[in-house]
């Protein structure tokens, strides 16, 4: 099961509060483990300018106001910048698949802060991770669901409709999920 680039969808019974309704954007997935970016949940009250403050970067004609996401609950003071894939970082970018990249060197910032930056990003703080096995093992117990991603719905929908828009790329509807689990 190959997962890189795909969005994980939690099930109602996901059992850990950070991840309740969460729409996650796969940037790696290997024997070693995975590792994504939560695109749906905001970090409370942190906004670009502030991270810009904190990092001392002049914000030149960058959208300061721009809210920070809550990439997930390890390494929460990293940050890391899910975006378009027309940008590449003089530093190190991932290529993750066609029309998405990630970065998580500190020039990203720069570039978005002089309006050079990608077209389309998000910035984050902190990732989810899982070690060899894990994640699918959640998948199996149904944890998890996955779906296409969609560069639309993940760069510009509102961040408290992803989880629906996910669950309606692959026709599913909320209400008919159950936080049960089910053996065929």
């Amino acid at each position: 099961m190959e997962l890189t680039g795909k969005l994980l969808i939690a099930m109602p019974g996901i059992g850990d509060p950070r991840f309740g309704n969460a729409v996650i954007f796969l940037c790696s997935h290997d024997a070693d483990g995975a590792m994504g970016l939560i695109i749906n949940k905001m970090a409370p009250g942190i906004l670009l300018k502030t991270l810009f403050d904190q990092l001392e970067i002049e914000a030149k004609r960058g959208p300061s106001r721009s809210r920070i996401y809550f990439g997930g609950p390890v390494e929460t003071q990293r940050g890391f910048v899910l975006h378009s894939d027309e940008y590449i970082s003089t530093v190190n970018s991932l290529p993750v698949k066609p029309g998405f990249s990630m970065t998580a060197t500190l020039d990203v910032l720069e570039e978005i802060a002089e309006g050079r930056g990608p077209e389309h990003y998000m910035v984050m703080l902190g990732y989810a991770g899982w070690g060899p096995g894990q994640l699918e093992a959640e998948i199996a117990e149904n944890g998890w669901l996955t779906a296409e991603a969609d560069p639309d719905m993940i760069f510009t929908s509102p961040a408290d409709e992803k989880w629906e828009a996910a669950l309606a790329s692959i026709g599913v509807a909320p209400l008919t999920l159950s936080m049960d689990a089910g053996r065929a």
